[in-house]
């Protein structure tokens, strides 16, 4: 569930219904956004004191993060928050503004990248300030909610254009007695880069531990030869190490040739052999909906391959799309005829 699902996750009656129908559909987890553009979808202490103001309350004033969660586990459903922006966020929020220190830079002193959500900046992943920051924030999740997890997406990551920051390069020289390469791409670079942030992600999944044992870290990266080159995400190893829990590899592609090369790809098949393993989806977008024919194409081809799927995004399951709802709800019908079960860990 993303922010564009706001109108529904502001009112508890709509929240009830929606949970509901997910129920009847044999849906057995939602992944609410929790970190977006720089805001937390639920009141924060630890953003509050970043000078972050908190602007998603419900229409009654209610935390919409505790009402879904609570009308989730009575209908037996999981809830693991999504941590969607990762480490970055757009340039004019309050984040950035007020933490100029806490951003990395391109070779050229530039800041900002064009991603999905428009241009951003990314918060620089190997400072212990920012480290902290993201990881007072998951805790805080944890801590105080009943949730099943928490997930982290292809934005727990870095572009690799970025790391040629002040703190950074010092960072590198100390270690190295060498200067960053002048290529971004180079590949001892990229390792160094990428195995930084392995070593946060290992000390985040231990800090998660220590709070919620049960709690299931959830991954949702790009394949791996895009995460790990283009964005320093190197998550097979994170799967390797033991710090994932789950795997859902995004494939978001319209080209039917392409989604059966990916999701048939060697990294999938290895994390399938340690841990429960699915597929990301995309069931449409407001601009681009998607047709319920190529939903269920790629769905089948899934199953037919053990794994499980995740949809991007609630409302675009029936909402907004070129069928009626009702077809679009008959379909997801007859794709899940039983409860998925999935175990607790």
């Amino acid at each position: 569930m993303t922010n564009n699902d706001f109108n529904m996750l502001k009112d508890r009656a709509k929240v009830k219904d929606a949970v509901s129908q997910l129920r009847q559909l044999n849906f057995n987890t939602i992944y609410p956004v929790v970190w977006n553009s720089g805001y937390t979808m639920y009141p924060s202490a630890v953003a509050q004191t970043k000078g972050i103001p908190f602007l998603f309350r419900g229409s009654d004033g209610h935390d919409i993060l505790a009402d879904l969660i609570a009308q989730a586990h009575r209908q037996g459903l999981l809830v693991i928050p999504w941590f969607e922006f990762g480490f970055m966020a757009p340039q004019t929020s309050e984040l950035a503004l007020s933490h100029p220190n806490w951003l990395t830079q391109k070779r050229d002193g530039s800041k900002t990248s064009i991603s999905a959500a428009g241009e951003v900046v990314w918060l620089n992943p190997f400072h212990p300030e920012v480290q902290q920051f993201i990881t007072n924030l998951v805790l805080e999740i944890v801590t105080n909610y009943d949730v099943d997890g928490i997930q982290f997406d292809d934005h727990m990551s870095l572009p690799h254009e970025f790391g040629y920051d002040k703190y950074t390069v010092a960072l590198y020289k100390q270690e190295t007695k060498k200067n960053p390469p002048a290529n971004p791409k180079d590949s001892q670079w990229v390792r160094w880069r990428a195995d930084k942030i392995t070593a946060f992600m290992v000390q985040l999944n231990k800090a998660v531990k220590a709070r919620k044992p049960q709690a299931i870290f959830s991954v949702s990266p790009n394949y791996y030869d895009f995460a790990y080159k283009l964005h320093l995400q190197d998550w097979l190893n994170w799967v390797q190490q033991g710090i994932v829990d789950e795997l859902i590899m995004q494939v978001y592609s319209s080209n039917m040739q392409n989604f059966i090369a990916n999701i048939s790809r060697p990294e999938i098949q290895q994390a399938q052999k340690i841990i429960p393993t699915g597929i990301g989806i995309m069931a449409g977008l407001r601009t681009n909906p998607v047709p319920i024919q190529k939903i269920q194409f790629q769905v089948r081809n899934a199953q037919e391959r053990g794994l499980g799927v995740a949809f991007f995004y609630y409302e675009s399951l029936w909402e907004s799309t070129p069928e009626p709802p009702a077809q679009r709800v008959a379909a997801f019908k007859n794709l899940f005829r039983t409860p998925a079960l999935r175990a607790r860990i």
